[in-house]
């Protein structure tokens, strides 16, 4: 996206709110959260193009709160200031009939802040027209499958007692597969803000590795408990699942938390975990949806010992707690787990007997108070016999408790980090990921 289309968009923004902010009455207040994105979409299949084309998308939510009542409205939002006036202005209109309608909500919390920000982080990103050769060159033989998404996104706040933020940053995804003649595949993740050739070449390359791997005959387990090793992406997708009724204040005062344990501190997970929010990399705004700024790090678990919850204002205001600057669902949005000391080189023979996890998949709660997490294996999963792969495994279901995984069965931690992007583009393209390490467990259970 150029420059100047970029700062007319700002300029579009900022002429909205300070609009809003004279049409307003005085007993109103008002936020105005921006969603916008310039991104081009590429699908592949078969190593071949299924669908391209580029994607100029924007909303507003404005949200009118008045007499301890609130509403919202969602319009689109295209730069174009007579366009988006118009809009705006019939949303107001809406609001202002809508909310004597609504009952009173008592733990509405009223923008205070003052705060202010501007973040645009300008990346390198491939042409539109070299996408597909970039991408198709190391993979034209086989059968690849995957979908390229790159452009800029635009995040952005204002209210009516004057904070305002604007977060713009150039980012890519690519999300791909490839797969064998007999329906096996191996998974992987490509992302950032500068395409570097070689690291793409890196991915690639392990991934055949993997590939080559998986054409020898599956081996079916039976269930047990087996000493695994999860890669970064499995990691990721299990600490994810803290972010779903986990890290969440909210969730702890209401008795719907699978850290409660931890927070009453009946139990403790291993002294070698710990994890935090980190907003360093500046991958996603700090700013939440009522203009209050995170902290640049946060230690969420340090040494096994839960440290801080996510909490934000509302929740605060209900349980006499102390706003951190989470998001509206307490989610996890910049986490990092810190890396241990087992070396890439040494993974295999740590192991020695058991599984090697690439990935997993249909992760659920199967007893969420105790920390007991449900899925399956999926994607270049192997069994490993005195640090050897020996053959792909038929796909597992595991059920295991934190407690567990992240506790006393807890053996090492790699020395390397990997970056696992969020890579969902459902209503617009998400930012952000896990900074994680892989993993060395003992007696992970396997139940199917």
């Amino acid at each position: 996206m150029k420059i100047d289309d970029l700062s007319a968009l700002e300029i579009s923004f900022n002429q909205l709110i300070e609009t809003l902010l004279l049409k307003k009455t005085v007993t109103e207040q008002f936020t105005v959260k921006l969603s916008s994105e310039r991104s081009q979409f590429t699908r592949f299949n078969h190593a071949k193009v299924r669908q391209t084309g580029c994607v100029a998308d924007g909303w507003v939510e404005l949200t009118l709160m008045e007499d301890r009542r609130s509403s919202f409205r969602l319009f689109p939002f295209t730069g174009n200031w007579d366009l988006d006036w118009q809009e705006a202005y019939k949303a107001l209109q809406q609001l202002r009939d809508e909310l004597t309608l609504l009952p009173v909500d008592p733990y509405l919390v009223l923008p205070s802040e003052t705060n202010t920000s501007r973040e645009i982080h300008f990346g390198k990103l491939l042409a539109a027209e070299a996408v597909v050769s970039t991408v198709l060159e190391l993979v034209a033989e086989f059968d690849f499958t995957g979908l390229y998404a790159g452009g800029v996104v635009i995040k952005a706040y204002g209210d009516s007692n004057g904070q305002k933020h604007w977060f713009a940053t150039d980012s890519f995804t690519l999300d791909y597969s490839l797969f064998t003649n007999s329906g096996q595949a191996v998974k992987g993740t490509f992302a950032g803000s500068d395409w570097e050739e070689h690291a793409y070449v890196a991915k690639i390359n392990a991934a055949k590795k993997q590939l080559e791997l998986l054409s020898n005959s599956t081996k079916e387990l039976p269930r047990g408990h087996y000493r695994t090793y999860f890669a970064p992406a499995a990691v990721a997708d299990l600490l994810m699942m803290l972010s779903w009724g986990a890290v969440s204040e909210a969730d702890i005062q209401q008795g719907n938390s699978a850290l409660a344990c931890l927070a009453r501190q009946e139990k403790q997970l291993s002294s070698i975990f710990s994890l935090k929010e980190n907003f360093k990399r500046g991958l996603v705004p700090r700013f939440n949806e009522l203009g209050e700024m995170a902290a640049l790090e946060l230690p969420v678990i340090e040494q096994g010992i839960l440290i801080n919850t996510l909490v934000n204002s509302r929740t605060a205001k209900e349980y006499q707690k102390i706003a951190n600057g989470a998001n509206s669902s307490e989610s996890l949005r910049a986490p990092e787990v810190s890396p241990g000391n087992l070396v890439s080189e040494q993974i295999l023979t740590k192991l020695d007997t058991g599984l090697y996890v690439s990935n997993l998949h249909y992760l659920n709660w199967s007893d969420r108070p105790n920390g007991r997490i449900t899925g399956m294996t999926r994607y270049a999963c192997f069994w490993v016999e005195n640090g050897e792969i020996i053959a792909p495994i038929e796909n597992l279901r595991f059920d295991e408790s934190l407690y567990r995984f992240w506790g006393e069965n807890l053996v090492a931690l790699t020395n390397f980090q990997e970056f696992i992007p969020e890579v969902g583009t459902y209503e617009g393209r998400q930012l952000g990921g896990s900074l994680v390490p892989g993993m060395l467990v003992n007696d992970f259970t396997y139940t199917l």
